[in-house]
């Protein structure tokens, strides 16, 4: 008997998936866990698997589209069996079941409509100037000169006008018919040259361009992004609290311990371990809002953002307080590799207690981040910093310092205890020797 494939809920956010692509067609023989296509969740790129034996009779959603969760993905039954009454108990007809359909009309376009405008095509709009870069421009003949010559003035007239420079044209004679004479000559005064703001406009050269622009599809990950954090950010009041910490025995013991470390231990790790150490004394920060209730979490698991091409991912690191540093290291390594390839399972990115973002490698001194729900609090790691301080001998020194921002849900955690948290976390990454105490 045939049965419908519905899309799964793959992660406890997941409220509809895009099918990246097929691996079936239909008409072809399928097994129980065969792969039948791949899947783009929120947070991964999962595999979907046929779950019994016989033939993919119909695809409902065709490669790059979204189905909510439970929609109609498939119906896979024995080769020739009708399965169309699923699809009107569905109330969906497919692309299969309408292939027989007949073809739409095209509707008829004059010729001269056809061709699409240029510049319209792949979204471009052309902008041009008011005048067209090929319009004719209408060429003003220069102004007419008089001929001196041709001018009635006195001889005596004439010979002054030609030692001063003045062109007898400009001139208006007092003498009979208008003759010029001396006294004209003598008298002319030249009209003022106009000023910079009476001269005419510059006139530019038309210059064309052309906007141009892209359109992606939103991912389903990013529309997860954007969800989650909007929601963060408008429902949770944000407070923020920034303290320096300095970290020139971070830096010493870090390269103590990559002396003898088969795995490379980052200033992140370092972070890890401390946040872990740091939540254990102060359980309120620990903590997440559930609306008629908090819940204070007894065990300590820290997520760490991870920037990939498509946004954010957060996998989590469970019970860092109890896992050595060579530990974290080479788990945060393990999962941002992953997190990158889209590899990730969702149960690898649920369960923080408290999130780390650390955007130091990138040469950020210093940044605010929105909780990643259901967290009460968020730390902001920004890079290590060379500063010159006073040595307290009235000399000076350079030392390496580091600023961490906890961005706090007041409606868990006050002032004074995200204050009291960022002073034991700093007391830890001065003194690294205490958290392995």
């Amino acid at each position: 008997m045939a049965e419908v494939i519905r899309m799964p809920r793959m992660s406890d956010t997941m409220e509809e998936g895009v099918i990246a692509a097929w691996h079936k067609k239909v008409g072809d023989k399928v097994k129980a866990g065969d792969l039948l296509a791949d899947v783009e969740t929120d947070k991964a790129t999962m595999e979907l698997e046929s779950y019994q034996d016989g033939t993919l009779l119909y695809i409902g959603v065709e490669q790059g589209q979204a189905v909510k969760v439970n929609g109609v993905l498939a119906i896979v039954g024995k080769e020739g069996e009708d399965y169309k009454p699923l699809l009107e108990k569905e109330g969906k007809a497919g692309p299969s079941a309408n292939a027989d359909a007949e073809k739409v009309k095209e509707t008829v376009v004059p010729a001269d409509q056809k061709e699409e405008p240029v510049g319209q095509k792949e979204g471009k709009q052309p902008v041009a100037d008011t005048a067209q870069p090929n319009q004719a421009k209408e060429i003003q003949p220069p102004a007419e000169t008089s001929d001196d010559n041709r001018v009635k003035a006195s001889p005596l007239a004439r010979s002054i006008a030609k030692e001063k420079g003045i062109d007898l044209s400009q001139l208006k004679g007092s003498g009979d018919e208008g003759r010029i004479v001396k006294r004209d000559v003598e008298s002319y005064q030249p009209a003022a040259k106009p000023t910079k703001e009476s001269q005419p406009a510059i006139q530019l050269p038309n210059v064309v361009g052309e906007e141009s622009y892209d359109e992606i599809a939103v991912s389903q990950m990013r529309k997860t992004i954007a969800r989650r954090l909007s929601e963060s950010k408008f429902s949770a009041p944000h407070f923020y609290l920034t303290m320096e910490i300095n970290m020139d025995n971070a830096m010493a013991a870090r390269e103590g311990m990559n002396a003898f470390s088969e795995v490379k231990i980052s200033f992140n790790d370092i972070v890890i371990k401390a946040v872990a150490a740091t939540l254990r004394k102060h359980p309120k920060v620990n903590a997440s809002w559930l609306g008629d209730k908090i819940r204070y979490n007894h065990h300590i698991h820290i997520g760490v953002a991870v920037a990939v091409e498509e946004g954010l991912l957060v996998p989590v690191i469970r019970f860092a307080d109890n896992k050595p540093l060579s530990h974290i290291a080479a788990e945060v390594r393990e999962l941002a590799g992953r997190a990158k390839d889209k590899k990730l399972q969702p149960q690898e990115m649920q369960g923080n207690t408290f999130t780390i973002s650390n955007l130091g490698m990138f040469g950020i001194e210093e940044f605010t981040a929105i909780i990643n729900p259901p967290d009460a609090c968020i730390l902001a790691v920004g890079g290590i910093k060379e500063v010159v301080v006073t040595d307290g001998n009235g000399g000076f020194k350079a030392t390496h310092v580091m600023k961490v921002t906890l961005s706090c849900d007041h409606r868990v955690v006050d002032g004074a205890t995200g204050a009291q948290f960022l002073q034991t976390l700093k007391s830890l990454l001065e003194n690294p020797v205490r958290m392995l105490v």
